[in-house]
């Protein structure tokens, strides 16, 4: 029985540390680019997309295709880097643990 409450104990630690790290991490801002800094869109970590630039020269009314692929470029390439600070963060919080459906 005692070991039952000291696994319990555990797992209420780590649960209140993965929920404070969350709670940290949430409104961290990552920066996302393509086009050599054409277009830039900035995501917090938890995916909130809190603004995106859009250089000027960079706009063709007659390629508006490539303004798209630019636009999703900068997207996925800041939330790649949201998802790695989210997955590094959450691994120190758990201690290395792998947890489905955490990260």
């Amino acid at each position: 029985m005692n070991n039952i409450n000291q696994l319990l104990a555990q797992a209420q630690k780590l649960q209140a540390n993965v929920s404070k790290v969350q709670n940290e991490i949430k409104d961290k801002e990552v920066v996302g680019t393509a086009g050599s800094g054409a277009v830039e869109i900035i995501l917090t970590v938890n995916g909130k997309m809190k603004s995106i630039v859009i250089k000027e020269e960079i706009i063709d009314p007659n390629d508006k295709e490539m303004l798209e692929d630019l636009i999703i470029t900068a997207f996925n390439d800041a939330k790649t880097k949201a998802d790695t600070i989210y997955e590094e963060e959450m691994k120190k919080a758990t201690g290395g643990l792998h947890l489905p459906g955490l990260f």
